[in-house]
């Protein structure tokens, strides 16, 4: 959600504009509310509200009531909400926070459009026409594992030394300006652990694609031991996308708490379904005593990926 609150009358008529266009919602001051048949706001009270809840926020005012309004608020680029202040004329949009990976430069840029006015883009790689390595990653859906890595590689590619790039994937097109699949000191890896490290500096991105097969016993929490498989397998929290298990589990509580608390999908198969998963995986007579057949974690994950399966045989 875009949310954009506006201070006078005509930032209003602005606002409006925008917030049909975007789309958004607009809200606005007290004194206004009533005239402009607007929702009423308390500039800190929304502020905090919409840090929470919004994709975007958009401050129609200028640039210094934004600043001052965001500020108790702001944590990190990578979960801050972008934010973007527009003169009420729509003259200028500037985007004040998380430009790359919030959004907010490419918000400047529609807000500019649809005012025929200017976007003010200030981020280094932008203004140099470098690549953005946070830029690239979020629209390929892959998790940036190491933050001091990827400043260290925008650092390098805005100075003109050459940064390595090494994929597990196949890769479409052209490496960009400053990329190399050559040797070098500081360079990204694209796969789906964070294992490889062939640069001495090594940004790691994965994607999130990763579904874990579990079988557990009744009523306990599982989250420890599937922290540390993770952990040991170099596979960053972020890269999982789904659990899988049999639909016993289906109302197991440690499960869904734990795909509930990092908004995981949940796939559940029965013993017959599971049975009919080819592959060589290892068998327990009591898992298939209990359950109606010899294996659940591993079949699961495949059932639900339809594709290769890392083989860590565990027991929660």
């Amino acid at each position: 959600m875009i949310a954009l609150i506006a201070f006078t009358r005509r930032g209003c008529a602005l606002g409006r504009r925008l917030a049909e266009k975007l789309p958004g919602t607009l809200y606005t001051t007290a004194r206004l509310s009533e005239k402009e048949r607007l929702p009423a706001a308390d500039l800190a009270a929304w502020t905090a509200a919409r840090f929470l809840d919004s994709e975007a926020l958009v401050f129609i005012s200028a640039a210094g009531i934004a600043v001052r309004a965001i500020a108790p608020f702001v944590k990190d680029k990578f979960t801050d909400p972008a934010v973007v202040s527009v003169d009420e004329a729509g003259r200028f949009a500037v985007p004040l926070l998380s430009g790359h990976v919030g959004g907010g430069n490419d918000l400047a840029r529609r807000i500019a459009a649809l005012t025929g006015g200017q976007a003010a883009i200030s981020t280094a790689t932008d203004v140099n026409g470098r690549f953005a390595v946070d830029v690239w990653a979020k629209a390929q859906n892959l998790h940036l594992v190491e933050r001091a890595a990827a400043k260290a590689v925008s650092a390098a590619l805005l100075e003109g030394t050459p940064v390595g790039f090494w994929s597990q994937y196949p890769v479409l097109g052209t490496l960009p300006r400053g990329l190399t699949t050559e040797k070098a000191e500081i360079g990204i890896v694209v796969a789906d652990t964070a294992k490889a490290s062939p640069y001495e500096t090594t940004l790691h991105l994965v994607p999130k694609a990763v579904t874990l097969g579990i079988g557990c016993r009744r009523g306990i929490d599982p989250a420890p031991r599937i922290l540390e498989v993770l952990a040991e397998a170099a596979i960053p929290l972020e890269a999982v996308k789904a659990l899988a298990s049999i639909d016993l589990k289906r109302d197991e509580p440690g499960l869904l708490a734990f795909a509930q608390a990092h908004g995981l999908e949940t796939h559940f198969y029965s013993a017959q379904e599971l049975a009919q998963e080819p592959g060589d995986f290892p068998a327990s007579a009591l898992v298939s005593q209990v359950t109606g057949v010899d294996n659940v974690c591993q079949r699961a994950a495949l059932g639900a990926v339809c594709g290769c399966l890392y083989h860590f045989h565990d027991e929660i």
